[in-house]
């Protein structure tokens, strides 16, 4: 079963992800609300693909992908972000991340986008 981490401040937004994800059958899911937990929960759940947000408190999502990507090189990020933040969407492709996904997304690419990373 492929388990999925969720990380955005915004409890709405990792509700929207989830429900959208249900729908194409995903099930298995671990929530945080910052990039701290994001590390922590990685550490701890291993899921097989993260979707991060990149503007949150605490520890934004650049920072967690540079300490998930360094604990596991192999790891699956695909950033989330609203409109202009090019430079960091740009940043944060440098840094390992497969993918980004536009805020407010169109459950469509998102669905495609989590398909197309987990069957590479």
């Amino acid at each position: 079963m492929v388990k999925i981490l969720i990380v955005d401040d915004a409890a709405f937004m990792r509700m929207m992800v989830k429900e959208n994800l249900k729908k194409a059958g995903f099930s298995d899911f671990v929530e945080a609300g910052n990039g701290e937990e994001a590390v922590a929960l990685y550490a701890s759940e291993s899921p097989d693909l993260v979707l991060l947000d990149i503007t949150m408190p605490i520890k934004d999502g650049i920072a967690a992908l540079g300490e998930i990507r360094e604990m596991d090189p192999g790891a699956k990020v695909v950033m989330c972000s609203a409109m202009g933040q090019e430079s960091k969407v740009i940043e944060s492709i440098k840094l390992g991340a497969l993918d980004f996904i536009v805020k407010p997304f169109k459950p469509e690419r998102l669905l495609q986008t989590v398909k197309n990373i987990l069957n590479d």
